[in-house]
């Protein structure tokens, strides 16, 4: 793997429903309402009924003094079970959320396998890249803990994992 590449693993764990954890991720317009590192989303073209096809504009800041701007178009959609997008922009890339539940215990799972786009990330990326985990990592901590309690649910637990390959 190049030192700009990475594949971030995160699991959510929380207390609710598949079907209200499902439409809290399958929302990102109102992600800025709840998950502080998200400033800003604009749905660019609507897409299907289902959300495939749809072209959201991200705007995200971690602890890390930078903002991360990137596109995300919905490429598949499976209920309460899949939702996948590829990144273009400040990050490239495919990201997957997958959704799974045992009683009223719902597994969230995110990865997130991109580059970096912009040329001080990539320049900084052999030095910097445990810097830009942690921040991912906070950035993903962040929306677990805000997901439950815009759920009024508890988080059972985090996990996060990089990939080297």
């Amino acid at each position: 793997m190049h030192a700009s590449e990475y594949w971030f693993i995160t699991v959510w764990k929380i207390g609710a429903p598949i079907q209200a954890v499902w439409d809290a991720v399958h929302d990102p317009a109102a992600w800025p309402q709840w998950w502080t590192c998200v400033e800003r989303v604009s749905e660019v073209e609507s897409g299907a009924a289902d959300g495939v096809g749809a072209l959201h504009r991200y705007v995200w800041r971690g602890r890390l003094p930078y903002r991360v701007r990137f596109d995300m178009r919905v490429t598949r959609v499976k209920p309460l079970v899949l939702l996948e997008g590829v990144a273009s922009g400040d990050v490239e890339g495919i990201g997957r959320w997958t959704f799974s539940s045992s009683d009223e215990l719902t597994a969230v799972r995110y990865d997130w396998r991109v580059r970096t786009g912009r040329g001080w990330m990539n320049l900084l990326a052999p030095v910097a890249r445990p810097l830009f985990e942690w921040n991912h990592d906070y950035v993903m901590e962040q929306g677990g803990e805000a997901l439950a309690r815009r759920l009024g649910a508890k988080l059972v637990s985090i996990g996060h994992r990089e990939r080297s390959s």
